[in-house]
């Protein structure tokens, strides 16, 4: 039997609406230890889609980022002024509004649209996450890409 969203998706999808901030995005991402969010409107209707890439991306533009070294630390070496910045980034995360940033062009599937089919779409698309809707347009569910791996991993029952 081949195996559908329905069969691997996560049914409680932790979203975002498009009025909330890129801040309380980064806490959400932060505190369920995830990398996206659907973006969704007051009926949850799927409307966009964020990552933790598009707000670090936006993050270098705005200057939150750009002093940090790979480690992940401040250089001791940095100027007061730039630490300014900085805080002048933050505060700008904490006004922008995530339908600023989201992307509109999500790729989508059903509850009954083949694993196989969702893993090239991901493969096709570059994507790390593809949200499950219904015929409406709301959202049901969400596959990862380590859902994916999880599926291919269940030898009982492979893809």
């Amino acid at each position: 039997m081949t195996k559908t969203a329905r069969d691997v998706m996560t049914t409680k999808v932790i979203s975002i609406t498009g009025d909330e901030t890129l801040q309380e995005a980064i806490d959400l991402m932060d505190r369920h230890n995830i990398s996206g969010l659907p973006v969704t409107d007051a009926q949850n209707m799927l409307i966009g889609i964020i990552s933790n890439t598009d707000i670090i991306h936006y993050s270098q533009k705005v200057n939150v980022v750009p002093l940090f070294d790979p480690s992940g630390w401040i250089s001791p070496h940095t100027d007061i002024n730039d630490l300014a910045s900085i805080r002048r980034g933050i505060d700008l995360l904490a006004r922008t509004k995530v339908s600023k940033l989201m992307k509109k062009k999500v790729y989508t599937a059903s509850e009954e649209t083949p694993l196989i089919e969702i893993a090239r779409l991901m493969s096709r698309r570059q994507i790390n996450r593809v949200p499950i809707v219904n015929r409406e347009g709301k959202l049901t569910g969400i596959i990862t890409r380590a859902d994916m791996v999880r599926s291919i991993a269940d030898r009982d029952d492979p893809i």
